[in-house]
Formats: structure tokens, C-alpha cells, sequence
């Protein structure tokens, strides 16, 4: 049960979430959004389920449509669910920390995510994936509760929240993979069966049921989809986007920003104090670093079994859990150390520790409000404004399209080195705006090599987003 003063505490870390994801909620849309918002918000209703993309998040799509038919498609209102869901998510982490650590550290995790760079920077992202960690993160409190007393309630609930979850990102199904591989291993340790072994399989029916019926209309498209993610990703630039060390760099890296050797100690403490966390609640929460551990791992296997690549936003669902081992682990630490000088010691000790790792969050968590995520409607206003007589614009790469379709350009898009140099043979000022410029660069290299030659950099916009920057270069 929760106490009064543990549910004020809560109240206040979840307003302070609100307060810092209310801030800045109504920045320009990055691409993947406008990409969403044209393609699939502005649809009728009746159209939203008829063709499958790896880009269209389900159940989250509807329900920001829902809030765009409300509050009209301001980015603010487009974004409504992510922030609902981000905020759920805390409140979900801390129940699970309750569950299986103690309120101490459950306070201490809430706070973290409060501050999070990645927690705010998603949950002010007009995507899915804070519902799917709080569909996960609810999953979770289900299915420990159940198997620590398997009531049949418990396992609907799992069952309602795996589809929930499912259905808002088919990835979704990875963390559920996982937690059925920890289920059977834990059948066969304990020789168990009975209620354990079928009223899981009801929830875990029940799941698979729903989710295959929302997917239904969409499996001929989804089937096509799947079996050509390997071919595109084949003939990506950006082949490093399939390494999972990628991935795991490009997370520390767009949380820390550029700090060469101290991202490498931090992915090193994270580890190592994961590790420590899962010790420490190895009593009351034996299931549940298993199961962080193993979805980490099923999720790299199967993205690299199908060719797919390795964002980091795939593991979005483990930040909260991940925290919560490492303040764990932080708190096992101080514990011992403080051990030498008494009990009261070492929690005085992980005291201090946690207002240590809440200033760092914090200080980390300002990087979200320097810049938008992806400044296109910037970069569009900007060129418009200055643009001559007779000037020719071109966007380059993949994103031209949103220039004309979500801002109305006139602008043509270059896709391949043949069609810049067309562009440049032919006389007059040029305009070209660069988004994603690391991948459109190496996908051009001699748009890179009449860099500061042959063009002159007008302005970069910077984003914060991974390669999110937009650069503008003119030809007079």
C-alpha cells in the first residue's frame, strides 16, 4: 500500500515531469512526425489501418488523431499521447521499483526519469514509443505479480497490455519474447505447473489474439514489408546503423553529447551497476532483471536476424528498468562502503549519491530544450524568406519530400549524385538544404567535396536529434 507521504512525493516528481515536458512540447515536427502526420494522422479514420509501415505506431497513430480532431494539428496536440504516456511510464516504474525493491529507491528512479534527457526527449516525440514502455512497464508489474501469485485477474491484465503494446509497435512483441523465455525457464527450475503454467498461457492467448486481430487488415503489407527489410538495409549508407555497439554508443552519445572517452566510462558504469542492481534485488525481484537483460539481447538477435536496422529507440523501453537496477546498484554500493562506518552511514551515503545522479540528470536534461529536434520548418521559413529572383532550390536527400508535401515548396529533391550534377551544371544561384547532412553527404560525395568550394554554408540549424542538423548551401 501506499502511504500519504509517498503518494505526495509521486504527485510532486510527476508535476515537475509534466512542468518539464510541457515546455517546448510545441516545437517544429522532425521528419519521421511530419512523415506520420501526412501520411497517416490526416487520413480518415476508416484508412488508418489499411496499409502496414514500419513508420505508422497503431494504437498511438489513433489516439494522436483523436487529439488532433480535439485541439487541431498544432505539434503540441499531435504529441499529447507521447507526453500522457511518458508520464504514465514514471508513475508505472515507480510502482514496479515498489514492487520489487523498496520506496527509497522507487522515489530516487521516479526522479531520474522526471529528468531524463531521453524521457522528456520522447515524450514530447509524436511517436510510440513511450506507450509501448508504458504498456511494457504495466506488462511487467502484471506478470511478476502473477507468477508471484498467480491470480487469474493479473494475467488478463498482462494479456490486455501485451495487445495494447503489440499494437502500437509490432517490435513490441521482443519484450514479450522475453519474458516467455523467463517463464518457461522458471517452469521447468521449479517443476511447476498447474495455475502457473495455464493462466499464463490465457494471458499470453488473450495478448496474441487482440493484437492479431487490430493487425489483421494490415498482415499483407506488414508480411511484404518485413521480408524487404534486409534488402533496403543492404544498400543503406549508413551501414554502422546495424551494429548493436552502434547502437549502444549513439544512446550514451545523444544523451551525454560529444565527450570522446567519457561516454565509454559511462556505458561502462551503466553495465557494471546494472549488474550490481540485479544482485541486490535478486530477493524481491528475481524475474525482473532477467527479463531486462534478455530483451536487450532478443531485440538485437532478431533485428539482426531479419537485417534490420539497430536504433536506439528500440530499447527506449528499457530506460525506466534500467535506471531502477542502477539506482540498485548505486545503492548496494554506497551500502557496503558505508558499511565500514555503520548502517547510517551507508544511507547517508546513497543520499547523497541520488542528489548527485538527480543535478547530473538535470544538467543533462537542459540539452533538450537548446534546439528543436529537427528544425525544418526552420530551415524552410529561412530559405523562402531570402529567396531571389530566379534562384532554383533543391532539398537533398529523403526529406525533400516533407518540404513539399507538409510546407507546400516548390522545391525539386536530388536523391542520387547524378541528379546533383545535373543541378550544379546547370548556371545561376542554388539553394540546397541539407537534412540529415551525414548520410546525405556520404550518399553524395561531391555535394561533400564543393563544400566550402563551390558553395558556401548560408547557416547550419542544429537539432537534437541523432544527425538531426539541417545545413543550408548556396551557390551565388
Amino acid at each position: 500500500m501506499t502511504n500519504g507521504r509517498d503518494a505526495i512525493i509521486l504527485a510532486a516528481i510527476l508535476l515537475l515531469a509534466l512542468a518539464l515536458r510541457l515546455y517546448g512540447l510545441n516545437a517544429p515536427l522532425w521528419y519521421d512526425e511530419i512523415v506520420t502526420v501526412d501520411t497517416h494522422l490526416r487520413l480518415p479514420w476508416g484508412e488508418m489501418l489499411r496499409d502496414y509501415s514500419m513508420n505508422h505506431h497503431y494504437l498511438h497513430n489513433l489516439l494522436a488523431k483523436a487529439s488532433m480532431q480535439v485541439f487541431g494539428d498544432a505539434p503540441w496536440a499531435t504529441r499529447l499521447p507521447a507526453l500522457a504516456f511518458g508520464i504514465g511510464t514514471i508513475w508505472a516504474t515507480w510502482v514496479l521499483a515498489r514492487d520489487v525493491a523498496d520506496r527509497r529507491i522507487a522515489h530516487v528512479t521516479a526522479l531520474l526519469m522526471a529528468l531524463s534527457y531521453h524521457e522528456i526527449w520522447f515524450s514530447q516525440n509524436a511517436r510510440g514509443y513511450t506507450g509501448l514502455a508504458f504498456f511494457s512497464t504495466l506488462s511487467l508489474i502484471f506478470f511478476l505479480r502473477g507468477m508471484a501469485a498467480s491470480r487469474l485477474p493479473l494475467w488478463v491484465g498482462f494479456g490486455l497490455t501485451m495487445a495494447a503494446a503489440i499494437f502500437t509497435h509490432l517490435t513490441g512483441a521482443f519484450f514479450y519474447v522475453a519474458i516467455g523465455i523467463v517463464w518457461a525457464i522458471t517452469l521447468i527450475v521449479r517443476r511447476q505447473g498447474g495455475a502457473l503454467l495455464v493462466q499464463p498461457l490465457i494471458g499470453a492467448g488473450l495478448g496474441l489474439l487482440l493484437s492479431g486481430l487490430a493487425y489483421l487488415p494490415l498482415v499483407p503489407g506488414m508480411t511484404k514489408t518485413v521480408a524487404g527489410v534486409a534488402d533496403t538495409s543492404a544498400v543503406d549508407e549508413m551501414q554502422e546503423y546495424q551494429s548493436p555497439l552502434w547502437a549502444a554508443a549513439e544512446a550514451i552519445r545523444t544523451g551525454l553529447g560529444e565527450a570522446g572517452a567519457l561516454n565509454l566510462v559511462v556505458g561502462l558504469a551503466v553495465l557494471g551497476l546494472s549488474v550490481l542492481g540485479a544482485m541486490a534485488l535478486h530477493r524481491r525481484g528475481r524475474l525482473f532483471a532477467p527479463i531486462v537483460f534478455l530483451h536487450i539481447a532478443v531485440t538485437v538477435v532478431i533485428l539482426m536476424a531479419i537485417g534490420m536496422r539497430i536504433w536506439p529507440r528500440f530499447f527506449f523501453v528499457d530506460i525506466g528498468l534500467l535506471l531502477l537496477l542502477i539506482v540498485a546498484g548505486v545503492e548496494w554500493v554506497c551500502l557496503r562502503l558505508g558499511g565500514f562506518a555503520g548502517r547510517g552511514a551507508g544511507r547517508g551515503l546513497f543520499v547523497v549519491a541520488s542528489v548527485l545522479m538527480v543535478a547530473i540528470s538535470a544538467f543533462l536534461a537542459t540539452r533538450n530544450y537548446r534546439f528543436p529536434k529537427q528544425d525544418l520548418a526552420g530551415a524552410y521559413a529561412l530559405v523562402q524568406a531570402e529567396r531571389q529572383p530566379g534562384e532554383r532550390v533543391y532539398a537533398v536527400g529523403y526529406a525533400g519530400r516533407v518540404f513539399q508535401s507538409h510546407f507546400g515548396a516548390d522545391w525539386a529533391t536530388i536523391f542520387t549524385p547524378e541528379d546533383y550534377a545535373a543541378a550544379m551544371a546547370t548556371p545561376g544561384p542554388i539553394t540546397f538544404v541539407v537534412a540529415f547532412p551525414a548520410r546525405s553527404f556520404r550518399a553524395m560525395p561531391q555535394l561533400q567535396a564543393d563544400r566550402d568550394v563551390k558553395l558556401s554554408e548560408r547557416i547550419w540549424l542544429p537539432g537534437t536529434l541523432g544527425d538531426g542538423g539541417v545545413v543550408i548551401l548556396q551557390r551565388k
